[in-house]
């Protein structure tokens, strides 16, 4: 696949000018404050029950029936929406992502990535390469995200936390069967958010008892959302903060991309609150992305400068995630890959 990638990239390498790809690249964002616009204005879902004119959609949302049609038929170019011979648009299997009832929707993602306060930090982004601070210091004052969306702005917040829990269905399927979970009696899920991924795990492993851990209003809306239904015997909720303490003594602890979202010394004391409440015996599971090495396109490189910019964390290699580890008392014993980009890195204590 990688050589596939690497032939298609010389072959338009030489077929499209230097100067054309690079200016795409720059325009980018013309692309994805569309994608917001028609995201926020919920047009995935109005299309959802057959095609409309833009007239029509301008009608519904009430907003300017001609810039809105300028705005459809940019994106229907781009294969996001497909506009008929008679002036009507409809819903392509790209443009249903953003429907808000999509199984794999990325509605909430979508305005959580191209909201105002999200913009504004990266309008900051040349600071954060130049100082190393996150670009979110110098917009709002704060380093750390989660205390942005806790004191200054709890609706994106909880645009984060359904665009997390909509992400997670792809990692949901792929990774219950690429790790032997069902070596567990009992797991902790710390920082489990909803428990979209207790649920998945306690549907492939039918003997498995699982402990949610996350912040208190994180574990009431869980308790609201009731992602867990049906499973309520083998799950236990438990509201905490884990930079201080989890529960102690289960079998497994699992942290689903929650180390990427913090820096050295941030994700090193996590893991020792976690290497303090395991057992001898017990293994710790972080699902992350691994850097690759050498000029590879990849998500996580990617990912790493949304990380740099906002969150103050690292997407790392697996030398670095060793390393890591091992300055909390643990040791990296195998990564097992899954049919999504996302892996299962597994340690013990040392």
């Amino acid at each position: 696949m990688t050589r596939l990638t690497d032939s298609l990239g010389m072959l338009r390498s030489k077929l499209v000018p230097p100067q054309a790809t690079m200016l795409q690249l720059l325009t980018g964002y013309r692309v994805s404050q569309g994608i917001y616009v028609v995201a926020k204005l919920g047009i995935a879902d109005l299309l959802a029950t057959g095609s409309k004119t833009s007239q029509d959609l301008a009608a519904i949302t009430n907003v300017h029936a001609p810039s809105l049609y300028r705005l459809m038929r940019s994106l229907a170019s781009l294969g996001i929406f497909t506009e008929t011979e008679n002036g009507r648009f409809e819903l392509t299997p790209l443009a249903a992502t953003l429907r808000s009832d999509h199984p794999n929707s990325v509605h909430d993602a979508a305005i959580m990535f191209l909201e105002d306060w999200h913009w504004q930090a990266w309008g900051n982004f040349f600071d954060c390469v130049k100082t190393g601070e996150t670009a979110l210091e110098k917009t709002f004052g704060t380093s750390n995200v989660f205390d942005y969306f806790e004191t200054q702005n709890p609706e994106a917040g909880q645009h984060f936390d359904n665009a997390m829990t909509n992400t997670s269905v792809m990692t949901n399927q792929a990774l219950p069967t690429a790790y032997n979970f069902g070596a567990f009696k009992t797991l902790v899920d710390v920082g489990g958010g909803q428990g979209s991924f207790l649920s998945a795990l306690f549907h492939q492993w039918d003997h498995l008892h699982g402990i949610l851990f996350d912040l208190p209003p994180v574990i009431e809306s869980a308790e609201q959302q009731n992602l867990l239904s049906g499973f309520e015997k083998r799950t236990t909720l438990a509201a905490g903060d884990f930079f201080k303490a989890v529960p102690d003594g289960a079998d497994a602890y699992l942290l689903k991309t929650i180390i990427h979202d913090w820096d050295d010394a941030s994700a090193i004391a996590i893991l020792k609150t976690c290497r303090r409440a395991m057992n001898h015996d017990s293994k710790l599971l972080l699902v992350e992305l691994i850097v690759p090495s050498g000029n590879a396109p990849s998500l996580s490189k990617i990912l790493d400068l949304e990380m740099l910019a906002v969150f103050g964390g690292v997407e790392r290699t697996e030398a670095e995630y060793r390393s890591l580890l091992l300055s909390a008392g643990l040791k990296l014993t195998r990564i097992y890959d899954s049919p999504c980009p996302w892996s299962v890195i597994e340690a013990i204590p040392v």
